[in-house]
């Protein structure tokens, strides 16, 4: 009787017990393509010049099997508010590569972020013609995964610095995506 109780348990719980998906487990895809779109928070000499603008930026995700490392090619657009005392507007398109360190985690997964690559900022006075030129930077942050069924949304906030002739470029986007 009791071994009867113990089996009609056992088979009551399997059948209540959740079922858990590959993407809850957290199971990755080799290759990724994302999109995100967010502000950009000028710092140091930059907010001198510029007001809070606007970020998109387009990803490829390479994920490697069995560690916790990944790569993640990103292009990005940063376009900042112009200020009246200035009369600039500042574009700044980048091409960068990055590392990113998935952190263990259950469900909303935390990950580092960092990388260099090729920065090209326009500087367009008022009424004036735009001159362009390109600069090596770098940029590290932090962000959260959230895994959906189809694809995975994530935020992240990163800090970028390249130098200038007439100083450095400093700003954090600050963005919100999809990667597929």
């Amino acid at each position: 009787m009791k071994r009867s109780l113990y089996l009609a348990i056992a088979a009551i719980a399997l059948v209540a017990a959740p079922r858990v998906s590959h993407a809850q487990l957290g199971v990755l895809k080799p290759f990724q393509l994302g999109v995100a779109g967010g502000v950009a928070q000028p710092m140091s000499d930059l907010k001198n010049g510029a007001n809070m603008g606007y970020n998109a930026t387009a990803a490829m995700g390479i994920n490697l099997p069995f560690i916790p490392v990944g790569l993640r090619i990103d292009g990005a657009y940063n376009q900042f508010g112009e200020k009246a005392s200035a009369g600039v507007k500042i574009n700044a398109i980048s091409a960068t590569g990055n590392v990113v360190w998935r952190l263990p985690s259950v469900g909303i997964s935390p990950y580092l972020i960092g990388g260099a690559g090729l920065y090209m900022q326009s500087v367009t006075p008022t009424g004036g013609t735009a001159t362009t030129d390109n600069h090596l930077g770098w940029n590290a942050g932090a962000g959260i995964n959230l895994p959906l069924t189809v694809f995975k949304a994530f935020v992240e906030a990163r800090y970028n610095s390249y130098s200038t002739t007439g100083g450095s470029v400093k700003f954090v986007p600050v963005t919100l995506g999809i990667m597929f």
